[in-house]
C-alpha cells in the first residue's frame, strides 16, 4: 500500500491510499476514516460505494460523515468506482460506462472481463487488506452506497449476506435490468443474456431472500433521475414478496445529489451502529 495523504479528524485519522489490485490487476485507490475509538480496540468498518463518475475521495470529502463517525466508532471506508487508466475501447467515451462505472459486478465479457471485477474487489479484496492493515473488525462489516453504488451496495449484501451485516443505500439503481444506465452497463459487462442480469439487479435478488437485517433506503423526490432511472418501487415490491424488513422513505424537495447525502447521513450511520454494535 502506498499512503497518498493523511488528515487529522475529530479526533481520528483520514487516510487516503493506492495499492495493487489483484482482482482488477491494476492500481486502485480507497481511502479510510479511523475513528478515535481505534486507538484502543477494533471496531466496526462500514464501507460506502460512490456512484458514478465519483472516486474514493467523494464520499470523504462532500458527505459529512466523519464527524459522528467519531462518535459512534465506526471506522468508514470508500473506494473508487472503477479501474483507472487501462485505455480500453470506448472506456472513457461517456460518462455512465467504463471510467468510473464500475457498476460494482464482475464483467464477464471482453475486453472488460480481465479487469472489471468490482464485486470481487469489495466483497473480497478491499475487507481482507483493511482487516488485516488497519482496526477493523472481522465479524461486524457495513455496507451503504449511492446511485450507482447504492445499487453496489443492495447487491454485494443480498448476494453475500453471511459476510454483511448492515445495509442501507441513498437514491440506488433499484431495478437496473430495467432502466437505460442498468441496461448499458449490463449488456457491455455481461453480454445479452438478461438471465445473467438478474444476478446483479438488487429487486429480483431481494424477491428470492430477505437480508437478514432492516435495509433503510432514502430517495428524493425532487430527483432528476427518479422515474427514467432508480425505481424504488421496484424494492418495495421486492420486499414484500420475501418479507425484507425495508424502510424506504420518500423526501420531498430532496435531489440526488450530496446535500441530500449531508442532510440523511446521521440517519445512515446510526442505522449502521445499531446494528453492528448490538
Amino acid at each position: 500500500m502506498e499512503l497518498r495523504s493523511e488528515h487529522g479528524c475529530f479526533g481520528g485519522r483520514q487516510y487516503f491510499y493506492s495499492h495493487a489490485s489483484q482482482s482488477t490487476g491494476t492500481q486502485m485507490n480507497f481511502s479510510v476514516f479511523v475513528p478515535p475509538q481505534a486507538a484502543s480496540q477494533k471496531v466496526p468498518a462500514l464501507y460506502y460505494l460512490a456512484g458514478l463518475t465519483c472516486t474514493e475521495e467523494t464520499f470523504m470529502i462532500k458527505a459529512g460523515a466523519q464527524r459522528l463517525a467519531a462518535e459512534l466508532g465506526l471506522l468508514l471506508v470508500s473506494c473508487d468506482t472503477s479501474p483507472r487508466g487501462l485505455d480500453l475501447p470506448g472506456d472513457a467515451d461517456s460518462w455512465d460506462f467504463g471510467v468510473g462505472a464500475g457498476f460494482y459486478l464482475n464483467a464477464t465479457q471482453p475486453p472488460w472481463s480481465g479487469h472489471y471485477r468490482m464485486a470481487d474487489y469489495v466483497n473480497e479484496e478491499l475487507p481482507a487488506l483493511i482487516e488485516a492493515n488497519f482496526p477493523a473488525s472481522a465479524e461486524r462489516r457495513g455496507i451503504f452506497g449511492h446511485s450507482m453504488g447504492g445499487h453496489g451496495a443492495l447487491v454485494t449484501a443480498l448476494r453475500n449476506p453471511e459476510r454483511w451485516h448492515s445495509l442501507s443505500a441513498f437514491a440506488p439503481i433499484a431495478n437496473p435490468v430495467a432502466v437505460p444506465w442498468g441496461q448499458k452497463a449490463f449488456s457491455n459487462y455481461l453480454g445479452n443474456d438478461e438471465g445473467a442480469w438478474a444476478e446483479w439487479d438488487a429487486s429480483l435478488l431481494m424477491a428470492k431472500q430477505a437480508f437478514p437485517s432492516e435495509v433503510l433506503v432514502d430517495q428524493g423526490e425532487a430527483d432528476a433521475f427518479l422515474e427514467r432511472e432508480l425505481h424504488p418501487e421496484a424494492l418495495e415490491h421486492a420486499a414484500e414478496k420475501s418479507g425484507q424488513s425495508l424502510r424506504l422513505r420518500r423526501h420531498a424537495g430532496y435531489d440526488h445529489g450530496y446535500y441530500f447525502i449531508q442532510s440523511f447521513i446521521e440517519d445512515h450511520l446510526r442505522h449502521h451502529a445499531g446494528i453492528l454494535f448490538a
